[in-house]
């Protein structure tokens, strides 16, 4: 079988984008996952990041269970280790892996964790058939993702919708799908799961405190990124557009009544 083109991650790994991923939890990320969780279990968290999220989930599967915390990025993975060394955890091994080609046995995992992955690849059916795989009869993969078409924002400041216009462009020409929250259920079913629970929740920044952090990291983000690079580089926007946009997110974030959240699709995939 031909392995798929592999897509390009939109965001890179620069310090905008980072202080997002650190930010994620199982409370605000995967609170859909919990109930699902037991001591013991083993589970493979496939596009972890820096290990959030993974430290989470070992803890909750505790010292007899097993997490396996899977990167395409041995940079990302290293940034991972040292945090959940921080956390005093021994139960987490690291793996540079592709979800389309898990160097894994099948039926090896209880649980298989994929948060924001799956907008970000080429054959994403593909990618949860090599989930499925892995993951033991009865376990389940849960996968959430966002759904940008649906985010929503107050107040209208014009250049936001640029923004928007823009990210989801951008994702598109690295081969991605950036509405992938709402195709996440279509998806599961194509890639042969019969029983799947779908869900949505969201992201909401309306406090001072959190429009500050979330325009700001946008404001970044939309100046000095891989998305920055690739919007010039094909002349989606050029430097001026993208510095009205940074200015768009920090007049969003000082509005005293501004509100913004982010819808994700969300599947409980049982094998």
């Amino acid at each position: 079988m031909t392995a798929p083109k592999p897509a390009v991650y939109t965001h890179g790994h620069q310090e905008s984008v980072l202080r997002s991923h650190r930010s994620r939890t199982v409370e605000n990320s995967a609170a859909y996952l919990r109930e699902r969780l037991r001591p013991g279990q083993a589970v493979l968290d496939i596009g972890c990041g820096p290990g959030t999220i993974t430290a989470d989930l070992a803890e909750l599967v505790g010292p007899k269970g097993r997490v396996v915390a899977a990167d395409a990025s041995a940079e990302v993975l290293e940034a991972a280790a040292g945090y959940i060394a921080g956390r005093g955890l021994s139960n987490v091994a690291f793996e540079v892996a592709d979800v389309h080609r898990l160097p894994y046995a099948e039926g090896e995992f209880d649980v298989v964790h994929a948060h924001q992955v799956l907008q970000h690849v080429a054959d994403p059916v593909g990618a949860l058939r090599e989930l499925r795989r892995v993951t033991a009869e009865g376990g389940v993969v849960a996968v959430r993702d966002v759904d940008f078409a649906a985010t929503a924002w107050y107040p209208e400041v014009p250049e936001l919708d640029h923004w928007l216009e823009l990210y989801r462009r951008i994702a598109r020409h690295n081969g991605g799908e950036p509405d992938a929250g709402r195709r996440l259920l279509s998806w599961a079913r194509a890639a042969g799961f019969t029983d799947v629970t779908a869900t949505s929740s969201t992201w909401t920044y309306a406090t001072p405190e959190q429009r500050a952090w979330w325009g700001g990291l946008w404001a970044d983000r939309i100046t000095d990124s891989a998305i920055a690079r690739t919007a010039v580089a094909q002349g989606y926007a050029d430097e001026a557009g993208l510095a009205r946009i940074a200015a768009g997110w920090r007049e969003w974030a000082a509005a005293g009544d501004g509100w913004f959240a982010m819808l994700h699709g969300e599947v409980l995939a049982r094998r």
